[in-house]
């Protein structure tokens, strides 16, 4: 899996959301700013992004994730 793929991923389900993703080799980095981290603890914020990831992290296609995840800057 590409940054580009698990963009498109993040993105079709957090349209509003703007979205980078770094890495390569099964690991990447996700940098996240929108409204729907508003006001949520950091593991609400992650819970967020994993829950649109797990299919892929389960094949194995995404070993690991570090997330930056905010409310809009």
């Amino acid at each position: 899996m590409t940054p580009e793929q698990v963009k498109e991923i993040l993105q079709a389900a957090l349209p509003d959301c703007t979205i980078e993703v770094t890495g390569g080799d099964a690991k990447f980095h996700v940098r996240a700013r929108g409204e729907v981290f508003q006001g949520k603890m950091p593991v609400k914020q992650q819970q967020i992004v994993y829950g649109h990831l797990n299919e892929h992290i389960r094949s194995g296609a995404i070993h690991a994730v570090t997330m930056d995840l905010g409310a809009a800057d």
